[in-house]
């Protein structure tokens, strides 16, 4: 399994490339990979699922999903499967896009802010990783990373909008 969480501000680039190989039959290859770009930034989701010749019956499955969440930033998700096998179960996902505006209209019309709305769509599209990371250290210190990143990345967006 391989979890990968990016949250991109200024004008960083980064790319995040993963590798899973099923080598052995009946295994599981599990890729989800989700990002978040605020203001200028870019990111590059590579992924790669691999079945190897004689890992008959496994199971390779594939997610990269981006949320731009600013106009001037770019983002890009590059699955690839690689299957040398036959009897086996393989799939991939990518997305790349802005919050859509449907779910923030919905969010806004119950008299949330606009800045809360948009943190809770960010959480909920980060949950499917986040929410497999035990309690604990680890967690509260990314969900603190998470918060001052938002909380930088959007003074700054509401600074150029105005």
């Amino acid at each position: 399994y391989s979890k990968a969480i990016a949250i991109t501000t200024g004008n960083q680039k980064v790319a995040v490339n993963n590798r899973v190989i099923n080598r052995g039959p009946h295994s599981t290859g599990l890729i989800n990979q989700r990002g978040v770009l605020l203001e200028d930034s870019r990111l590059i989701f590579n992924g790669i699922g691999q079945i190897v010749h004689g890992a008959h019956g496994s199971k390779a499955d594939q997610q990269n999903r981006v949320l731009m969440m600013s106009d001037t930033a770019q983002g890009d998700a590059n699955p690839l499967l690689l299957i040398d096998e036959n009897d086996v179960i393989a799939a991939h996902a990518a997305s790349v896009g802005p919050v859509d505006p449907i779910q923030m209209n919905y969010l806004m019309s119950r008299g949330i802010p606009y800045a809360q709305a948009e943190r809770m769509v960010i959480h909920g599209f980060l949950d499917p990783v986040l929410g497999a990371i035990p309690k604990g250290k680890v967690k509260d210190r990314m969900l603190a990373i998470l918060e001052r990143k938002l909380i930088n990345g959007q003074r700054s967006y509401y600074k150029n909008k105005k």
